[in-house]
């Protein structure tokens, strides 16, 4: 199989497909962060909690999350809601089908949620117990002292691994494309499927998710070493 140039021309003339895969990814990828980060925080909140159902309950969920496939996380909630509730047949801005959109985020969002947590938890824990002591001596209260001293000294610590996690949802997204959400990999095989081309959608694609990583991952270590620095000052 050869990589020709009149390929890629070919390719090329389907750029608002991938243009289209582009939008989905980023913004699949900005609301699987956003919820992941709920979930994560909850599930961060039960593992630290005195109440042994709630610490085993995270537990348990953490571990199945861990040790099953995302693929396999994707197609079950998509074929549990779909199952469950019947979506409109509607687009967002035009091409995004609201009915796979909404099941993959989530999926995305309850895997991500599931690593996320012991990031956050590890986060509040590795916060100066004599804070904590200084706040109660203050008469703060447990929850006072959590929200005022210890979650954002915790967040502060917790943003870099957020913004690598965004990182990794973008390429991890690609996943959805079993489901028909229609990001950059998907278009990448409606391309090969309209032209009889494998190789060259694959490497259009593959740029794409490029762009999008690495200056996202150098933003993100600059700022990590912006506060760094602040911290040593």
């Amino acid at each position: 199989m050869q990589i020709s140039l009149d390929n890629f021309s070919r390719v090329m003339k389907y750029a608002p497909l991938f243009g289209r895969g582009l939008v989905v990814t980023v913004l699949l990828s900005l609301v699987t962060v956003l919820l992941g980060f709920i979930l994560a925080f909850i599930l961060a909140m039960m593992s630290l909690s005195s109440v042994k159902i709630l610490r085993a309950v995270s537990t348990v969920y953490v571990q199945i999350v861990r040790c099953t496939p995302m693929m396999v996380q994707v197609l079950i909630m998509y074929y549990l809601l779909t199952g469950i509730i019947s979506f409109p047949r509607v687009f967002l801005f035009g091409y995004i089908e609201v009915g796979r959109f909404i099941p993959a985020a989530i999926s995305l969002a309850l895997n991500s949620g599931g690593y996320m947590s012991d990031v956050i938890r590890g986060g509040i824990e590795g916060i100066d117990q004599g804070q904590t002591e200084a706040a109660r001596s203050l008469g703060m209260t447990k929850g006072q002292t959590m929200r005022y001293i210890i979650i954002p000294q915790a967040i502060k610590n917790i943003l870099p691994s957020f913004a690598n996690e965004f990182v990794t949802i973008i390429k991890e997204s690609s996943v959805c494309s079993v489901i028909g959400v229609a990001e950059i990999t998907k278009q990448a095989q409606n391309v090969q499927s309209a032209t009889f081309i494998s190789l060259e959608p694959l490497f259009v694609a593959t740029f794409l998710y490029f762009c999008l990583c690495f200056p996202t991952s150098r933003i993100i270590a600059y700022f990590e070493r912006r506060m760094r620095a602040s911290d040593q000052r």
